[in-house]
């Protein structure tokens, strides 16, 4: 019998980022995975710029921009016609823009990080089977020499659409197949469209459309991930209404030739296709979890949750699913975690989920942003900024007076902001350690000494409460006199803090380790803040 305290099935980038969260908390994991050698495919290209900010946190945002292209938007085609043309161009307030990285070297990029923290992957290891008990989990791993059972205080299942630990919890998986079936190629193509931009080019017939191709930047000169209906050559059956058919299937490969007919008939001008580094057929299925947790074991990814990848929001969803795991486990594991902790794991992430595979099936048969005229919600929606948990358990109530940002929402981030020492601009997320949870606390032109000391004593005692898991800033206006504060201290020199937070002296601000606001007030005091941490640690 051996020990750890966390399993991880699966070392896709869902898996990975749950490692990796786990081992910068100190946690033992073992990451098990039963392909002996990682994919070489790309079934994800496209990483938003809410989740490159969770890549800043983990240490890789280096490693993913060098790595990466900008997506710089879409051009639309009816046949033939281009019809509209969406710009990817982020809003002034938000740090990163919208890239394109094939999946095997978002993965690449997490292994080595992975490793580098002390742990790896178990590959040709299979998890069979497990049962779970008064101490945690037993989970019963297989490889080509035989077996192995291993105690585990948690099992974390980021083993895909035909998740193993899903079905042995008993979860439902609700939902149903798309009746297209699709090919795709990653390809080079020698036309003239502008550099960075996506193609989705469609035949209709009385409005109704009868095929498709979409064509997605992938870094290199001139390469595309290209999807399009499958002929009826390369179809294969129908799938049952029980069975699960999602993802690639690897007994069916187009054929250079089958992709470049579609290219022929729909491409907005002549190209050839060359280079073709790999091919699949796939089908598309959309179904979500009845719960992303039972006892100590959890789903998160494509185990809890599959859809079509209309707007590139599967593999980002799924790494926000393990990020937002990983800290609530991280504390648990600590022996901190106040009692619900775990349980607002599903309390938060299934709406997300839910809201996502709506959304996305919408999206695939009417186009991204037809249900709304308002462009800047469309994109901020698609960049996975406006996820909010606001609904929380572990989050605190704020009243309807209380302005934007609220607790719940996203953590904005603002730059112009200065320090002793540093002669930059500082942005905000750099100050951020991604481990604990931060507490801001803003003070203007008219704080006292006395001032000054009350709010030095709500750092400590909120400190305290969160058993030294918290990170204390006092935010200052440019001419505050407060030298002498015990507190690191942060100058918003730009005032940009005050106007995206809506600051005032007084306000208190309570960031969590995935970025979002645990607590948001314009006037608080210290028993307002250690009784919103009661409901995170114990």
């Amino acid at each position: 019998m051996n020990d750890t305290e966390v399993v991880v099935a699966g070392a896709g980038p869902i898996g990975l980022t749950a490692a990796i969260e786990l081992r910068r908390r100190g946690v033992s994991c073992r990451v098990v995975d039963p392909l002996l050698e990682p994919p070489q495919y790309a079934k994800a290209v496209g990483i938003q710029p809410r989740t490159l900010e969770v890549f800043e946190g983990m240490g890789l945002l280096r490693q993913v921009l060098d790595a990466a292209i900008r997506l710089r938007g879409q051009i639309l085609y009816i046949n033939g016609a281009e019809v509209a043309r969406i710009e990817l161009s982020m809003p002034p307030d938000v740090p990163f823009e919208f890239v394109g990285l094939p999946q095997y070297e978002t993965e690449r990029i997490l292994r080595d990080h992975l490793t580098s923290l002390g742990t790896t992957i178990e590959r040709g290891t299979r998890l069979v089977t497990f049962e779970q008990n008064d101490d945690g989990v037993r989970a019963v791993l297989s490889r080509a020499d035989g077996e192995e059972t291993v105690r585990a205080r948690y099992l974390v299942g980021c083993d895909g659409a035909h998740s193993v630990v899903r079905k042995k919890l008993g979860l439902t998986f609700e939902g149903a197949a798309f009746d297209e079936q699709y090919m795709l190629g990653d390809v080079e193509l020698d036309w003239s469209l502008p550099h960075g931009y996506g193609v989705r080019s469609m035949h209709q017939t009385d409005g109704v459309t009868d095929d498709l191709l979409v064509c997605i930047p992938l870094p290199g000169r001139r390469r595309y991930r290209i999807s399009m209906l499958v002929p009826d050559a390369l179809a294969s059956a129908a799938a049952s209404e029980d069975s699960i058919e999602h993802g690639f299937e690897s007994g069916r490969k187009p054929e250079l030739s089958q992709l470049q007919a579609v290219l022929d008939r729909l491409a907005p001008e002549p190209t050839q296709a060359s280079e073709l580094r790999w091919s699949s057929a796939f089908r598309i299925s959309h179904r979500i979890v009845d719960s992303y947790s039972r006892g100590t074991v959890f789903v998160a990814g494509d185990a809890a949750h599959i859809h079509p990848p209309t707007g590139a929001q599967g593999m980002n969803t799924g790494i926000q699913d393990a990020h937002n795991l990983a800290w609530k486990l991280a504390l648990a594991v600590q022996g901190d975690a106040a009692a619900g902790l775990l349980d607002s794991y599903d309390a938060e992430r299934r709406p997300v989920g839910e809201e996502v595979v709506g959304r996305t099936v919408r999206s695939a048969r009417e186009g991204i942003g037809a249900d709304s005229t308002d462009p800047d919600y469309v994109i901020r929606r698609e960049a996975q900024l406006l996820i909010d948990y606001r609904d929380s358990p572990i989050v605190a109530k704020t009243g309807s007076d209380e302005p934007q940002p609220k607790a719940g929402s996203r953590a904005p981030d603002v730059p112009g902001l200065t320090r002793d020492v540093v002669t930059f601009d500082v942005r905000l997320f750099a100050l951020l350690g991604r481990i604990n949870h931060t507490i801001l606390i803003y003070a203007d032109d008219t704080t006292t000494a006395t001032d000054l000391r009350e709010l030095e004593q709500l750092a400590a005692a909120a400190t305290g409460a969160a058993h030294g898991h918290l990170d204390a800033y006092l935010i200052v206006t440019p001419q505050a006199d407060v030298g002498e504060t015990m507190l690191p201290l942060v100058r918003d020199t730009a005032g940009s803090f005050a106007r995206s937070y809506r600051a005032r002296h007084g306000s208190v601000f309570v960031i969590r380790p995935d970025g979002y606001l645990g607590f948001a007030r314009r006037t608080a005091g210290g028993a307002d803040v250690t009784n919103y941490l009661k409901s995170t640690f114990r």
